[in-house]
């Protein structure tokens, strides 16, 4: 796997807000697709205690290259004081990936 491809692991407080995200990263072309994922259970270390809550997470799907540009418009966007945005190198599907590499090649809107 040469690492040209990525998915975003991204949790967010709702799945407006999700959404919202998702929109503008399919907009301005730094992501391909983003798969939303409603209402998951979130348990995590906050400030010396053990929090729960309900989340909705994004899997987002871009070349690896766009990464940057992607997590800083995610922070711009994001309610998180320290949003989770985590890149995970991916391979796959030549077909699929192809169409990746066609999608991200136009403009942005």
């Amino acid at each position: 796997m040469d690492n040209k491809y990525c998915a975003v692991l991204v949790t967010t407080e709702s799945a407006e807000a999700a959404k919202g995200i998702a929109m503008h990263l399919l907009r301005r072309r730094l992501a391909v697709c983003v798969n939303i994922v409603p209402r998951m259970t979130s348990m995590y270390w906050w400030h010396d205690k053990i929090e729960e809550c309900k989340e909705t997470f994004l899997l987002i799907k871009t070349r690896s290259e766009k990464f940057e540009e992607l997590e800083a418009e995610i922070k711009k966007l994001h309610s998180y004081e320290v949003p989770e945005i985590l890149s995970v190198p991916i391979g796959g599907n030549a077909d699929y990936l192809a169409w990746i590499d066609g999608c991200l090649s136009g403009s942005p809107e």
